[in-house]
């Protein structure tokens, strides 16, 4: 589609023709500048975070390193050293109840290398075991320092009163994976052991120091002071550091409200999926608690090697967006200003061009209203001045021509009527003919195609009877000579009988088909809500058998005058090849009934199978055509259901989506009666939207 301009003036148009370049092109300028600006600034926000994270991890490993050294100075002080070799357990006792008390740890014990308690104060087995891997790692090699999770047993064991005052209520956070977990009670130890050597290096004793870390805000505050400096962020607000355990903060300098801190909260689930779950590193913009923060995240492993929690650092992102937003704000009003001053500027210089074109638009408007009105002088010697003489010159022939070409038109108007009248005639004959035709070679084709059958069965019937009779006859008599000597092959005669019956089934199905005239069952009022249950009884073990629901609904109130045994015969049929539509799937088989206006009853027999290709929807009706493998159907089921239908004037349709299911619709009039072809169509095709 060409675009247009409004219907402006010219001098509108000029205007805007000039203006619009500036007006695309800033917007656009502004739109660059504002998404290079924002993907500048998220690169930077995220390698910022980033080496916060790395700057808050090297924080957490000098503490643990601190605490270790704090052991070492403690283990290889004079004084410790001369009362753990005199074996003094008071000057023992007095020296790590004062270390514990100036460095804080939340417990320091002083074992043997066989695990036993070298002072009064040490914990008793089992809570501390000389064969725990960090006391292990310290006999062996060299002090170490790792996470170390308490469970609630082990807490009550070291101390009852510190493990009901750690019991953490866990807090619903937006965002975050659902849990029935309602308190946080384990505990999260940093802990750390020093091996105390003799002067032949061998192992005297073991110092063993925890640091709790639940609610340890000094901890994560001393991170924080190192990860994020005074004046390190916008507006002076300081940054935040998290430790997790699991999902759940226990240490954290991340408000939930002013004052108070987020303990409780957990992250959100994407971030636990990436960090807890697939032990990745997270960097991003991510929502902590009740806002959006610049954040990242790394897992936090515990001595035996598996994820029990995660270390945070991260900052507000409002702070940023808020400076980039004005900037860009202020970015926008630079350009209006510019747009208006540019507009004022085009509009002043482009007066002497708007002059000559306004006379001519005059001309225009005058010429076209049926006035003889000219341009006149022009001093102008540019191409507008040369525009306008010449366009007095055109008008001059254009009066001249008019009159032809009004004449000719005239002519030719009166011409394209008569033909387009003519064309119309013709296509609607066309259109009849051709339909006349569909409907006439359908008709020749199902009538050759009848006739070939009914001459076909008649003397396939007659030849197949004959032996048949015979075969029953003797096969009586066989079972009157032998008498009892017949049973040990009494399955065997049975099973040529079943068989020699089968046949004449057959024989008669194609009797019934070439020659319905013959079969017809007696007519009479009939329920079809009846008919219907008892053909999906009837079925019933074969739906059983293969695990398909077949559902019922009966809305119609209305009675029709047909045969039952014929009717349920047509149900029975369409029922089993719906069955076997949805034999291979878990499937359903629907069957409903509905009044079909005043004219009759509608039945209804839909499957979520397989569906049938639309190549064979206008050939299933044909006899002999069947869409299963072959040796699974003889292709006569629906055609015989279609003719005793048409019998009594009804209609059967089918609708179907190749694997997605079909319905097929039996629609029984009444009061029987042989309708026409194209009428019953026509009253299909008006009622269907309706059912």
């Amino acid at each position: 589609m060409r675009w247009r301009l409004p219907a402006l003036s010219v001098r509108y148009k000029l205007l805007f023709l000039v203006l619009f370049p500036v007006l695309l092109l800033m917007p656009a300028t502004l739109f660059l500048v504002g998404y290079w600006v924002q993907k500048i600034s998220d690169d930077q926000l995220t390698m910022k975070v980033s080496t916060d994270l790395s700057v808050a991890n090297d924080a957490f490993q000098r503490l643990a390193d601190d605490q270790l050294d704090r052991l070492a100075r403690l283990g290889e002080s004079h004084g410790f050293r001369l009362a753990l070799e005199s074996g003094d357990t008071g000057a023992l006792e007095e020296a790590m109840s004062d270390w514990k008390a100036r460095f804080g740890f939340t417990f320091l014990n002083l074992r043997g290398p066989d695990g036993r308690a070298l002072h009064p104060q040490a914990l008793p087995a089992p809570a501390e075991r000389s064969v725990h891997p960090i006391l292990r790692a310290a006999l062996r090699d060299s002090p170490v320092s790792e996470i170390e999770i308490y469970g609630p047993e082990r807490l009550r064991a070291h101390s009852e009163a510190l493990a009901e005052r750690l019991r953490l209520p866990i807090l619903e956070t937006a965002r975050a994976e659902p849990t029935d977990r309602e308190v946080e009670n384990r505990a999260m130890f940093l802990r750390a052991a020093y091996p105390v050597r003799g002067p032949d290096g061998a192992v005297l004793a073991l110092l063993d120091g925890g640091l709790l870390l639940n609610g340890n805000f000094d901890f994560v505050d001393a991170i924080r002071d190192v990860a994020y400096p005074e004046g390190s962020l916008p507006d002076g607000r300081p940054g935040t550091v998290t430790l997790f355990l699991d999902d759940v903060r226990i240490s954290t300098n991340v408000p939930i409200a002013p004052g108070e801190r987020a303990l409780g909260t957990r992250i959100s689930r994407e971030v636990g999926d990436s960090v807890l779950r697939k032990g990745e590193v997270w960097i991003g913009r991510a929502f902590v608690v009740n806002d959006w923060y610049m954040s990242s995240y790394q897992p936090v492993v515990d001595v035996h090697g598996e994820r029990v929690g995660m270390l945070y650092a991260g900052f507000l992102e409002a702070p940023f967006r808020s400076e980039i937003t004005h900037g860009l704000q202020a970015l926008g009003m630079l350009f209006l200003v510019l747009i208006v001053l540019g507009t004022a500027i085009a509009v002043s210089g482009a007066q002497s061009i708007f002059s000559p074109i306004e006379r001519i638009t005059r001309v225009v408007r005058a010429t076209g209203a049926g006035q003889a009105l000219r341009v006149g002088p022009i001093r102008s010697r540019d191409e507008l001045g040369v525009l306008a003489r010449e366009f007095d010159g055109m008008l001059d022939l254009l009066q001249a021509r008019n009159q032809q070409i009004q004449e000719a038109a005239d002519r030719l108007e009166e011409k394209v009527q008569e033909r387009t009248a003519e064309l119309s005639a013709r296509n609607e004959e066309l259109e009849r003919t051709i339909r006349l035709l569909r409907r006439t070679r359908q008709q020749l084709v199902v009538a050759e195609k009848l006739a070939a059958l009914g001459e076909l069965t008649a003397g396939v019937a007659h030849e197949i009877n004959n032996p048949t009779a015979v075969i029953l006859g003797n096969m009586d008599v066989l079972i009157q000579e032998l008498g009892e000597g017949v049973q040990p092959v009494r399955r065997e005669v049975d099973l040529i009988i079943e068989q020699v019956y089968r046949i004449r089934d057959i024989v008669d199905n194609l009797l019934q088909y070439s020659r319905p005239g013959d079969y017809v069952g007696i007519v009479s009022e009939t329920d079809v809500n009846a008919v219907v249950q008892q053909s999906v009884d009837l079925i019933g073990h074969l739906s059983r058998r293969r695990e398909v629901a077949v559902e019922t609904w009966l809305g119609a109130c209305r009675t029709v005058r047909i045969s039952p045994r014929e009717l349920q015969q047509v149900l029975v049929n369409l029922l089993l090849n719906a069955l076997h539509a949805v034999a291979d799937r878990s499937g359903r088989v629907r069957v409903a009934t509905t009044d079909w206006d005043d004219r009759g009853v509608v039945i209804s027999v839909s499957d979520n199978g397989v569906g049938i290709p639309e190549q064979a929807l206008d050939h299933i009706f044909n006899p002999f055509y069947s869409t299963r493998v072959e040796g699974e159907g003889t292709g006569l089921g629906l055609s015989i259901s279609y003719g005793l239908i048409r019998r009594y004037g009804g209609q059967i349709t089918v609708e179907s989506q190749e694997g997605e299911g079909s319905r097929f619709r039996v629609w029984l009039l009444s009061e029987p009666r042989m309708a026409d072809e194209g009428e019953l169509l026509e009253q299909l095709d008006a009622t269907r939207d309706e059912h």
